[in-house]
């Protein structure tokens, strides 16, 4: 009994931080009707929506290098249409449906399992994934707290009223990570397979593929926001990352709502909760659910072409 409670703790905490935010959503919205969302949704322009797009395609292509990089650390070889067709997948599927953790997980252990990577090195790339994913979102948050550091609103309870010591504490875990990364240089052996700490060139590839990464995820949305507002991209782009880290720990599934509530809540005076709302409504169709559809898509035909050689 009190095991199966425990496990379904994890369940209600994120159907209740699920409900909190779409309340807060709703209480934002007070002001505004439904009709304003769609009619600012129609009203984006066109070649927005198009770039916004391109730069998508772009973002999740840049995706792909992270687990590149993962079999360059690995020292595994597998042909790159396979790691880019694998990450794709996972990465689609993964950001969508949230729980990334066990969906992403599952996919890699599939596919690069049917093409021959043992288990204990799909392991270690899953965890180097991960890791550094962490590791260039810290910098990348880091360095723009420290540009631009937001100034929070009173609604959320901090013993600080800006995010510029965050900064400081983010690079700080980053530097730490890398004189970590130097001094381990030893390895060790896991059954057969051999288990080695990143090299730290390979951890500089990975947040400049994470900087580009985020910048076109953020620039996508900031495509698909009014397209008067006073709000710089740099601006823009520390309320982005806050509210992508809090859906991220939330873990409620592609972070939904939670996502969108912190992006309400700091927005700046310009712009209105309708077209804020409008703008992420665009984003999550234009970022995930686009992106979801063309995975799904890949998944089926590689499943077919599978059945069709083995009949």
């Amino acid at each position: 009994m009190i095991k199966n409670f425990r496990q379904i703790i994890p369940i209600l905490f994120v159907i209740i931080l699920f409900s909190i935010s779409i309340m807060a959503i709703v209480s934002e919205l007070k002001k505004d009707s439904i009709e304003s969302v769609w009619l600012y949704l129609k009203n984006i322009p066109h070649w927005h929506k198009v770039v916004a797009l391109v730069m998508t395609i772009l973002g999740y292509g840049l995706m792909t290098g992270y687990d590149l990089l993962g079999f360059s650390h690995i020292r595994q070889k597998l042909s790159p249409f396979k790691i880019a067709f694998t990450a794709f997948v996972s990465y689609a599927v993964g950001n969508t449906i949230g729980f990334t953790a066990f969906s992403g997980t599952a996919i890699r252990y599939h596919y690069y399992g049917l093409w021959g990577i043992s288990k204990i090195k799909i392991g270690e790339l899953i965890i180097f994934t991960h890791l550094t994913f962490w590791l260039g979102l810290l910098t990348i948050s880091g360095v723009v707290s420290l540009l631009d550091p937001l100034t929070l609103p009173s609604v959320i309870k901090l013993p600080f009223k800006s995010i510029h010591p965050l900064g400081y504490i983010f690079l700080s875990l980053v530097i730490i990570y890398f004189i970590v990364s130097v001094t381990i240089k030893h390895s060790f052996n896991l059954g057969e397979e051999e288990i080695t700490f990143p090299k730290p060139k390979i951890s500089v590839g990975t947040i400049i593929i994470a900087a580009l990464d985020w910048g076109l995820a953020a620039g996508v949305l900031y495509l698909l926001l009014p397209v008067n507002s006073a709000m710089s991209y740099i601006s823009f782009f520390g309320i982005y990352i806050i509210a992508l880290t809090a859906g991220l720990i939330s873990t409620v599934p592609g972070g939904l709502g939670v996502f969108e509530t912190i992006m309400l809540y700091l927005r700046p005076q310009s712009v209105s909760s309708s077209d804020m709302l409008g703008g992420l409504i665009a984003y999550r169709i234009v970022y995930f659910f686009i992106p979801l559809i063309v995975a799904l898509a890949l998944i089926g035909i590689q499943a077919w072409k599978k059945t069709n050689k083995i009949s």
